[in-house]
């Protein structure tokens, strides 16, 4: 950006002492998902060399001051000794992460006369000491804040530039060496011949250049033999949304169900996929040089703790399991053995569709709208419901075991249902009786899916598990007598009036998977059935 205030003394490039200035340079915030662009305003006086960072920055960026002092000095064009100070602006807003220091060796280097940052530029790269430009996590989320914000062109480091690329409207530059950035805007060129720019392999855990979707395979429900009952369900829960819970004996085939919904969900959309890639980018476990198209599928273990689970961690929390399945599923096999605060702790996210993290300075908000899906075995050893060995559990253990599903978190589940043991014709049958493989049942999952948009577009919805309660008891409800059962069930306090919305939302899913254009009352006498089967 054009200097202001008192202009340097010294002719472009020569990095001299005698200098005095002020200027501006920008970059951005991240807040959850949230994106702010930063002023970066820096004064140059003619005090005692030091070196000050104001604006609430955090230890990441108070580092900064030294990686930048080498990294100038390593560009050929040392820091003034001065009095030099930094200003983040907004000044009440948190800064965190080593990404401002591009942002403010730039600006320090115009203040001092070297270059001139053009004011529709963010710079968004950490700087080694050797001043090569090192990648950073959340390039997505905040070349997107910068975009939206009038700001069309970024500076990222070269193994950012693929990602930052993914946002459409963004004018992306790259370099690997400060220098290389220097000379772009305005240093002489003969920094480059000056100037030996090490090659510096990555060092591990870098982001690197590549999908950071953590996308698997695609397994096929060809692979799973007889579960009728589980196949219906898990096709109902892709058409609509639903939350799933399954509960059988060991070996029943409740996981490789649970593995084969991504399978037959539809691709994300535009807005889903740069929505869900931004969470990955944020997250940092590799670098997104492609948007996320397939549904994620996250299956923590049951030792996951909450902060891993809903997100947090110190500094600026990072977002959790659930955030990580947003527009796809989040399984928890042996549901009963994780710790009942990490259940209980699913209630707000199922509702609202996202996940608040609270801290002193600031509020984080991130994304969760995911498909839960439970496993769990009728009891702690598995053998309770029929399976043809003794259970060893007391009436106690086995009410202590599921009873870690508490109440409140089962009524938000919309499908519940018992998935026995296989039996040895079904696993031997051969022939023409081959079931379904995933690409059918996907076929009809997207064409009911595509009724409900069509059917929806008017209240805002897309799919059927968030349409509200409201809606359905008027402008959508099947009508009296199709809602008889549901009257006598809530009337003997077997369904609340949350599971009552429910019902009819996987009763009109049930309807745009027949083609119906209304929910028949067997279609709710089965929606019924799926929501009371386990807890009956």
């Amino acid at each position: 950006m054009t200097t202001s205030g008192v202009m340097a003394r010294n002719p472009a490039g020569s990095g001299g002492a005698e200098v005095s200035g002020f200027a501006r340079s920008r970059s951005v915030a991240l807040v959850g998902l949230d994106g702010h662009v930063v002023d970066v305003e820096v004064d140059i006086g003619q005090s005692l060399p030091a070196f000050t960072i104001i604006g609430l920055p955090d230890q990441a960026v108070n580092e900064s001051k030294e990686r930048i002092r080498s990294a100038a000095r390593h560009a050929g064009v040392p820091l003034a000794p001065r009095k030099i100070t930094v200003n983040l602006s907004p000044a009440t807003l948190p800064k965190r992460g080593s990404h401002f220091d591009a942002a403010v060796v730039m600006a320090v280097l115009s203040a001092q006369g070297v270059v001139r940052v053009p004011p529709d530029t963010v710079f968004y790269a950490e700087l080694g000491l050797d001043g090569s430009l090192r990648p950073v996590r959340g390039v997505l989320p905040a070349v997107l804040a910068a975009v939206r914000a009038g700001i069309t062109r970024v500076v990222v480091a070269e193994e950012n530039r693929a990602e930052a690329e993914l946002v459409a409207g963004a004018s992306v530059s790259s370099a690997h060496h400060l220098a290389e950035l220097l000379v772009e805007h305005g240093a002489d060129p003969a920094l480059l011949q000056r100037v030996a720019i090490p090659t510096v392999p990555r060092a591990p855990g870098t982001p690197a250049a590549g999908n950071g979707s953590g996308e698997e395979p695609i397994r096929d429900l060809r692979d799973v033999v007889g579960q009728v009952e589980g196949r219906q369900a898990l096709e109902i829960a892709a058409a609509g949304g639903h939350h799933l819970l399954m509960v059988g004996p060991p070996g029943a085939g409740k996981t490789m169900l649970a593995e084969r919904l991504p399978g037959i969900l539809p691709d994300l959309g535009d807005e889903d996929s740069l929505e869900v890639t931004s969470v990955h980018s944020l997250r940092g476990d590799d670098g997104c040089s492609a948007l996320v198209r397939r549904p994620p599928f996250q299956a923590p273990h049951h030792s996951i703790t909450l902060p891993a689970l809903c997100g947090g961690g110190s500094g600026m929390p990072r977002p959790g399991a659930i955030s990580l399945a947003h527009r796809g599923v989040l399984f928890l096999d042996e549901a009963p053995e994780f710790d009942r605060r990490v259940l209980d702790a699913l209630r707000q996210p199922l509702e609202s569709g996202t996940v608040t993290i609270a801290r002193a300075q600031s509020v984080a908000h991130y994304p969760a709208r995911f498909q839960l899906v439970l496993a769990a075995n009728p009891c702690a050893c598995g053998n309770a419901g029929g399976t043809g060995q003794t259970c060893t559990c007391s009436a106690v253990q086995r009410r202590r075991y599921f009873g870690k599903l508490s109440g409140p978190l089962l009524d938000r589940v919309d499908l519940q249902l018992r998935v026995p043991a296989v039996t040895y014709r079904e696993l031997s049958s051969t022939g023409d009786a081959r079931p379904e493989d995933s690409a059918t049942v996907a076929a009809r999952v997207l064409a009911a899916r595509a009724a409900q948009a069509e059917r929806l577009a008017a209240v805002g919805c897309r799919l059927n598990s968030t349409v509200p309660g409201s809606l359905l008891h008027r402008r959508l409800s099947p009508g009296t007598r199709a809602v008889e059962p549901l009257r006598a069930a809530m009337e003997r306090r077997t369904l609340t009036a949350r599971g009552f919305v429910k019902v009819l939302r996987v009763a009109w899913t049930l309807a745009d998977l027949a083609g119906s254009t209304v929910p028949t009352p067997e279609h709710v006498q089965l929606a019924l059935y799926f929501k009371t089967t386990v807890t009956a």
